[in-house]
């Protein structure tokens, strides 16, 4: 076979390959899981290339944007006022506000912003016009002038505001004058740059592990798995092609040419969603991430071989895994021995969960002990946990043998059969599931413990009232200012103002206010100050809490709102305004009101809400951990499932003369019910829930995480559909397999 014509004995095997591929036992399983894999493989290819386009435009965008100062040496023929601040949208991460003015005739506009926008106005980007439209953002900073270009903004959906002052911008601290903006501009000034992008976004490794771990190896795993779809009669063929005198190579290319077409299909059928990609913003489904085509255009060349490298891997992978079968010396059934050690390591499951979950709190805080206690027990579980399930499920096909007898059910009979005298293939079966379950959870636990903010903080916060908002304006402001503010507050909302004690834990903590806000907070208003020992309304509690450090008693001062001004100006105040009707104070108008009478507005929240705002970003950002886990997981049980099927059509033609004794082919689907449903369905909800257990020790002392009821619903549900797919799968071809033999 290895003679001359080295290239017409080539092709003449990749034709041999391709036939053989068509004309084999469950050959359009097969074609059809190659396909689907190859596809995967493509797209994990392909997304991988579009996370490094997309860091590469944003940086470049970044750069391009970023203000350049005015130093002595800089000319001061061309610069543009510029302060940076913030603000938020409701329980979302904070975005920049740039207020900007022209310092000179000819001053110079960040990128995207065609045209200066006049005093009083604002231009917005379309992703936060889109997300404020219910609380009103086009008209918060001033009228609206436009919007930003695609050019100005790090991603399409980006956040980000440029407000001109209606009464102007002086050239003094904290406000900087800019010459220009990016590298061509000058030097690039440090704490200049608007958007959180730099500060929230993690590093693109980072990233890119994510798919890695999480979408690329179990999408390899489905590859593997479904090459070795109905290996049985290609280790045969394999046999055959050695006694022949037949070279490696020679089944090498055997190999290639049986899985090329589908594979090529597969990888093929990946270039729609690229193309579609590189000339439409895609708004990435739960996440809210929206891709931007220009940068998958002008960076994401790496996209058009991605289904050439889905193709060359998936058939090297062909080819390897036909010389490692080669080698394997065959197969034999389970013997006693392995089905003790089965049973050994089952008994050892419950220790292992119990050292996972509880363990760790043998350390107390030393964080090294803890880990180290961690990792053991996890590995004790996946290493025992596959087993306990066998094991059960064995005893579970005992009594299902006996009760199949019993009542004469053929299928039940012979799937209890099987799955009692040979635990080991349900183990495998079982593994992966079990496996990705776990790794799943602790991929969630340890993005909660990396994250800013502290669960114990979060739990105190859940419980702050929303029913009074405190009002912090920015920068130094003036009595007419605050005034101006007391006079556009919405109607139905008041005012009141707290001032602290005079000297630390001595002497009144001061509040001021009409009637109005008195007595919706169970004050008295009488003419002269009042002495108050108890705060009774839980708002005037709240306040007191986050904004207060001593006072031994309450001084209630009714005061008019002029009155109110002056105080309000004092750096030690705190304005807060609460609803006459003691429901929730109108957030969105009340931004808005500021920044129509302060200069750079002011900060509107509820008491301790910016202890929140730095979490924010961590758990949007877990949102790629969570979309990735369960398309991942139903990857990889989508791959535990071909096996199984495969290694149920292994018996498929063996089962085929049932049918002439059961007299129909429900005996297959009662057969694939049991043999491949059944496991998979309690290794999902074993494993949902030993994999919950063993994340809680995760966190730091002093933190608690628990795993979202509705993501580990998600999860059981999207393996007992797999599941139910591959079991009605396998049992129709098998019932095709008996169709022929009866022909």
């Amino acid at each position: 076979m290895s003679g001359a014509g080295h290239g017409g004995l080539s092709l003449q095997l990749l034709r041999i390959g391709r036939d053989a591929g068509r004309r084999s036992e469950a050959a359009g399983t097969r074609a059809a899981a190659l396909a689907l894999s190859a596809f995967a493989v493509a797209l994990c290819l392909g997304l991988m290339a579009m996370v490094h386009a997309s860091y590469a435009g944003k940086e470049l965008r970044r750069d391009a944007r970023t203000p350049v100062g005015l130093t002595e040496q800089s000319p001061a023929t061309r610069a543009t006022l510029w302060l940076v601040g913030s603000d938020a949208l409701k329980g979302k991460r904070l975005f920049s506000v740039v207020f900007i003015a022209p310092h000179t005739s000819n001053a110079p506009l960040p990128p995207g912003v065609d045209r200066w926008p006049g005093p009083g106005e604002a231009v917005l980007s379309p992703g936060l016009l889109k997300a404020g439209a219910a609380e009103g953002i086009a008209g918060r900073y001033g009228k609206l002038s436009g919007t930003i270009g695609q050019e100005g903004l790090d991603d399409p959906g980006e956040w980000l505001a440029y407000v001109r002052p209606a009464k102007g911008m002086k050239a003094d601290a904290p406000i900087e004058a800019v010459v220009g903006f990016g590298p061509r501009a000058g030097m690039p000034a440090e704490g200049l740059q608007p958007g959180m992008g730099r500060d929230n976004d993690k590093p693109e490794w980072m990233f890119q592990s994510l798919v890695i771990g999480l979408l690329l190896l179990p999408s390899l795993v489905l590859l593997f798995t479904a090459l070795r779809a109905g290996a049985h009669g290609r280790d045969r063929r394999a046999a055959l092609v050695d006694a022949l005198g037949g070279l490696r190579r020679d089944r090498a290319l055997i190999a290639v040419g049986e899985a090329m077409r589908p594979v090529t299909w597969g990888a093929l059928a990946s270039i729609p969603f690229f193309a579609v990609a590189a000339f439409v913003d895609v708004r990435v489904p739960f996440v809210g991430y929206v891709t931007s085509s220009a940068d998958v255009r002008q960076h994401g060349w790496p996209l058009l071989l991605t289904p050439v490298a889905a193709m060359v891997t998936a058939l090297a992978l062909a080819a390897i895994s036909d010389q490692l079968a080669g080698r394997a010396k065959g197969t034999r059934p389970a013997n006693a021995s392995r089905s003790r050690r089965q049973r050994y390591l089952a008994f050892l499951c419950a220790p292992a969960v119990l050292l996972a979950g509880r363990g760790p709190e043998l350390a107390g805080d030393s964080t090294q002990y803890r880990t180290w206690i961690s990792w053991i027990g996890l590995a004790l579980v996946v290493l025992t946990l596959p087993a306990a399930v066998a094991v059960v499920v064995a005893k579970l096909g005992g009594s299902l043998e006996r009760t199949g007898r019993q009542r004469g059910w053929a299928g039940a009979l012979i799937a209890g059969r099987r799955i009692s005298h040979y635990p080991a293939a349900t183990a495998r079966l079982v593994t992966g599931v079990t496996v990705a379950l776990i790794v799943f959870m602790q991929a969630l636990a340890w993005q909660a413990m990396f994250g800013t903010y502290h669960a114990k903080m979060e739990e105190i916060l859940s419980a702050t009232d929303r029913r009074v908002a405190e009002i912090g304006p920015r920068g130094t402001v003036s009595t007419r200012e605050a005034a101006a503010y007391l006079e556009s507050i919405p109607e139905g909302n008041v005012p009141v103002v707290l001032a602290p004690p005079r000297a630390a834990d001595e002497g009144p903590i001061t509040i001021s206010g009409g009637c109005v806000a008195l007595e919706s907070l169970r004050l008295p208003c009488p003419p002269t100050p009042a002495r108050v020992d108890v705060a009774l309304d839980r708002r005037l509690q709240q306040l007191l809490q986050w904004n207060t450090e001593g006072g031994t008693y309450l001084k209630v001062v009714r005061a008019d709102h002029a009155e109110l001004a002056e105080q309000t100006v004092q750096s030690t105040s705190t304005l807060a305004v609460v609803r006459a009707d003691g429901g929730v104070p109108a957030v969105a108008a009340l931004k808005e009101a500021s920044y129509r009478a302060y200069p750079r507005g002011a900060q509107v929240r509820f008491p301790g809400e910016e202890w929140l705002a730095d979490g924010i970003p961590d758990r949007e950002q877990g949102r790629w951990i969570r979309l990735f886990g369960v398309l991942g997981m139903g990857i990889l049980v989508f791959a535990i499932g071909l096996g199984a099927k495969a290694e149920f059509l292994r018996q498929g033609r063996g089962l085929a003369p049932l049918t002439v004794l059961t007299g129909g082919y429900r005996v297959f689907r009662s057969s694939a019910a049991w043999a491949i449903v059944a496991p998979l369905a309690l290794a999902a909800l074993a494993g949902c829930v030993v994999a919950a257990w063993t994340a809680r020790p995760v966190a730091r002392p002093g933190m608690a995480y628990v795993a979202p009821d509705g993501l580990m619903a998600t999860a059981v549900t999207v393996v007992l559909a797999v599941s139910v797919v591959m079991g009605l799968w396998a049992a129709r071809i098998a019932g095709q397999q008996a169709r022929n033999w009866r022909a």
